[in-house]
Parts: C-alpha cells; structure tokens; sequence
C-alpha cells in the first residue's frame, strides 16, 4: 500500500530532508563565502551593467538622436525592449499568487526566485519609456500632481500615461506580495545570525516575527488576500500595454485580439525565463533536490501550453487580416513574413510555436540541459516577436513613399545589454543576500508524497 501510494504521489523535495535540513541548506548559500562561478557571473553582469550606464549617460546627454529611429520607424528597439521586459515579470505573479490560490505545492521551491525576477524585470522595463521620453528629467510629468503649470495637464486617454498607473501599481503589489512572504524566513535567518548589523537588518525586516499560531493565522490570511489582489494584475498590466498598439490607426495593431494575445505572450516569456533562472540555480548553488526534475516537468507544460495559445493567436491574426479583405491589413501581415524583414518573423515563429513543441516529449523534459536550451530560444523569440509587432507594423505604413528601414544603432544594442547587466546583477545579489527558497512553504511540503507511516515517523 506504501509503495502504491508514493507511486501516485512523487515527494516534491527529494533526499528525505527535515526541517532543520531545509533551513541549513537554503542558508548555506548566504553564509559561505560566494564560489568562483558565481564572482564570474556577477562580474560580467557588472561589466553588462556598467557598459548600460555609460550608454544611458551618453545618450541623455546627446540625445535620441544616437538611435537609429527615423520619422517612420518613430518606435523600435525602446519599446521593443520595454514589452519584452514587461512579459518576462510577468511569470511571477503567474507562479505565487494563481498557483497559490489553486494549492498547486510544486510551486514552493520555484515561487521565490519568480517574485524577485518580477521586481527585477519590471525595473529594467521602466528605463525604457524615460529614456524614450528625450528629457529624462521631466519623467515625474506623468504622474497628476498638483503642479504650477495652470491647466496643463496629462492626457488621461492616452494607454501611455494607463501604463505608469498600471506598472507603478504592479510593481508595488508585487513588492509587496514578495516581502510579505520572505518575512518567516527573515525571522530564521535573523535567528541564526551572529551579534552584529547583518542580525540588527534581519531583525528589523522581520518586524517582530515569533512564529506564533496568531501570527502564522494572520500571515496566511494576509497573504491570501494579497495573492487574490495580484491576480489580476497578470491580465490588467499588459493588457494596458497592449492598448498602446491596439488604439492606433496602424494596420497589424487596431486589433481586439491584442489584449489576450500580449497576457499569453507575456506568461510564455515569463516561464521560459523562470525556467531559465531554476535550471541555473539549481545546478551552481546545489539546489537539485529542491528543484527537481519534476518542476522543470511541470513548468515545461506550461511552456507547452501557453506557447500553443500564442500560436493560435499568431494564425487567428493572419486569418482575419487575409479574410478582412483590407487590402491594408493584408499587406502588412504578407509584408511581416515575406517582406525585408521577414527573417525575424520566421525567427518568431521558429522559437515561439516550432521549437517548444519538443517539449511534448518526456525523454526532452527529462533532460535540463535541453530544457534549458528550448528556454533560451523562447526568450529569443519572444523578443523578435515584441521587434515585429513594432518594426515590421511601421517601417512600411500606407504611404509607399513614407517608407524606409530600421536597423539599430551601437547604442540601442549596448543599451539593451546594460539591461540583461541590470537584472542578472540584481538576481545574483538577490541569491547571495536573501533565500532563493521559500524555507517555510517547503517544510509544509516535505509530507507530500511520503506514505503515513514515515511522515508519522
């Protein structure tokens, strides 16, 4: 009966831990010294970083004239790269708050990291519309304040100035969601910590945790409600972001199929670079019997699921641009895949629908390293996917003699690379300073899968 039960039930953390082992191994990290593969890895996303910084600097003080935009092409790498950055935050709402509130308990060893990669991402997303903005400075005119400039004012209507209320509002959520449960493990490590400022900070952001009944009563209350108030946000933040197109009078873009399109896209992305960042995790700081083989199961069949709602959303868009008899809209989706820039479409497509299919194979699943590498092609092509949308719908609009190409510039390029920079050096940080594990949701899941006489035990 035993072995039919843990047949039914795989344990979702591996190597018979109990409590006291799950705390002394997702602490080990941030109490040994860091290895040399992480010092590599901080340091070339340092030197990303940097090189990010100088780009920014430059580019504020010439101007967006050191982009390759022209009077056609008026949006292009900025925007490209602000939707890209938006989609891959996305997964951790996905993951703490939706699967939390369908009691899904593999999410437990992989919610964490997901949380902080959605702070991250949000922050890279936001460089991009300020710099687009040509004066930086003047970034806080977004925001309705009482100001001294009489009737001038916002423009209430426009998606832009819906998408700072609706990431500003995000990312407090999000932050808030994410502090909220690392508290516990705040209180663990502030315990184990040695007399000094690294206790006194622990103690401070732990806000008095005692693990008490009524204290674990109110936080699980707490957090529910915060999960119930997160959840929207994944179909509100980049819907919003989907209006800056779908409003327009631009063939390929005044479409209602945008909206959902861009929550799928943005989730796609999301748990390809969760998947990302678990198999890196797991393999440099040892976390393999917390992140098992199971989870990077579970999540590929979301990759597998959400990439076919891409898909059909690619081909429900082909379809009705070639049965509108628009003669527009028709030209522009032939244009994005059999037009000059017709390789990225097919590098779209390639990544974001063929690839992830070979994930309907068990034996694939079963292998992280190929697992990892489906994951980094998804990213890729979701980038291209977020470069057609833009590009493609502009470089060739109703007037044939307004048209003209688009190609980068070194400092759009450079710029997205001080992107990357930011947000690896912000997860390595994160992984050195905090737990990647959430240790008291795992300890409520080491039962699983166990039969009854060894949990009791």
């Amino acid at each position: 009966m035993a072995e039919l039960y843990t047949a039914l039930r795989q344990p979702l953390i591996q190597g018979g831990k109990g409590f006291a082992q799950v705390t002394s191994d997702v602490c080990a990290p941030m109490e040994r010294r860091p290895t040399g593969l992480w010092w590599t890895a901080f340091l070339i996303s340092v030197a990303a970083l940097l090189l990010g910084v100088v780009t920014v600097a430059y580019q504020i003080r010439t101007g967006i004239g050191t982009w390759g935009l022209n009077n056609t092409v008026g949006w292009a790498f900025d925007i490209t790269n602000f939707v890209f950055w938006i989609g891959i935050g996305h997964a951790g709402t996905l993951i703490s708050a939706i699967l939390f509130l369908f009691r899904q308990k593999w999410r437990t060893s992989v919610n964490r990291s997901a949380e902080a990669m959605t702070l991250f991402a949000v922050m890279c997303a936001g460089i991009f519309p300020v710099i687009h903005m040509g004066r930086p400075w003047l970034a806080y005119w977004i925001f309705p304040y009482p100001n001294f400039r009489g009737p001038l004012w916002i423009n209430f209507r426009s998606p832009l100035a819906w998408d700072a209320f609706a990431i500003s509002t995000y990312f407090i959520i999000s932050l808030t969601f994410w502090y909220v449960g690392l508290i516990p493990d705040l209180a663990t490590i502030r315990d184990r910590a040695k007399p000094g400022l690294r206790r006194s900070l622990f103690a401070f952001f732990s806000l008095g945790w005692t693990g008490s009944a009524r204290i674990w009563l109110r936080y699980e209350t707490v957090y529910l409600l915060l999960a119930g108030l997160a959840t929207p946000l994944v179909v509100s933040v980049h819907t919003i972001v989907s209006w800056d197109f779908a409003t327009s009078v631009i063939p390929g873009w005044h479409t209602t199929i945008l909206p959902p399109y861009f929550v799928a896209g943005a989730i796609f992305s999301g748990m390809a670079m969760v998947l990302t960042l678990m198999i890196i995790a797991r393999k440099v700081m040892g976390l393999e019997d917390y992140i098992t083989l199971r989870h990077v199961d579970v999540m590929s069949k979301l990759v597998i699921l959400t990439s076919s709602m891409v898909g059909l959303a690619y081909m429900t868009e082909f379809f009705t641009a070639l049965y509108s008899g628009n003669h527009y809209e028709e030209f522009t989706f032939l244009n994005r895949a059999f037009g000059p820039m017709g390789w990225a479409y097919w590098i779209m497509l390639s990544c974001n629908v063929a690839i992830p299919q070979l994930l309907w194979s068990r034996n694939i699943r079963s292998r992280v390293y190929l697992v990892f590498v489906i994951s980094l092609l998804i990213n890729v092509g979701m980038w291209f996917e977020r470069f057609v949308i833009v590009v493609t719908s502009l470089h060739r609009d109703y007037l044939p003699s307004n048209w003209t190409s688009y190609s980068p510039t070194v400092i759009e390029v450079a710029t997205l690379v001080g992107s990357f920079g930011l947000f690896f050096s912000c997860f390595l940080l994160f992984c050195r300073i905090l737990p990647v594990i959430a240790i008291g949701e795992v300890k409520a899941v080491l039962s699983y899968g166990k039969p009854k006489e060894e949990v009791s035990a």
